[in-house]
C-alpha cells in the first residue's frame, strides 16, 4: 500500500531575506486542501487583483520556511520573484501532477531515480 504524501521539503533557489538579514531557504509545503483555494476568493485583494490569489494560497500551504515563526503573505510579497515562482510550480506539480516530476537517468552511472519537486538542485560546476 502506497502511503499519501502530504508534506514536501523544498529549497528556495535564492532564498528569503528577513529584516535582520537572515536568509531562509529550507522549508514544507503541505497538500492544499478545497479549503485552501475557496476561501481566498472571498479576500477583498483577490476581488481587486486576482494574481493576489496565489500569495494567499501560498502563504496558507507553505507550513515552514527556515526559522520563521510565521510564513505570511506579507513574506511571499517580499521574495525574490524566482522564489515565488519556484513555490508556484512545486503547488502544481504536488496539488495537481502527483508528487513526482518524472524518472531520471544518471549520466555517469546510468541509474534511473525519481526527482521530486522539493529535490531540484542547480547542476554542480566541474
Amino acid at each position: 500500500m502506497t502511503m499519501l504524501r502530504t508534506e514536501h521539503e523544498f529549497t528556495l533557489p535564492k532564498g528569503y531575506v528577513d529584516q535582520q538579514g537572515t536568509v531562509h531557504r529550507e522549508g514544507v509545503m503541505r497538500l492544499a486542501t478545497a479549503m485552501d483555494e475557496i476561501t481566498p476568493m472571498r479576500d477583498a485583494r483577490v476581488k481587486n487583483n486576482e494574481a493576489y490569489l496565489s500569495i494567499i494560497i501560498l502563504a496558507r500551504v507553505v507550513t515552514q520556511l527556515g526559522s520563521l515563526r510565521d510564513v505570511n503573505t506579507g513574506v511571499l510579497e517580499n521574495m525574490f520573484t524566482a522564489d515565488l515562482s519556484y513555490l508556484q510550480e512545486l503547488y502544481r506539480s504536488i496539488n495537481e501532477g502527483g508528487d513526482s516530476l518524472g524518472m531520471v537517468a544518471c549520466p555517469n552511472c546510468k541509474s534511473e531515480f525519481d526527482v521530486h519537486p522539493g529535490e531540484l538542485m542547480a547542476p554542480v560546476a566541474a
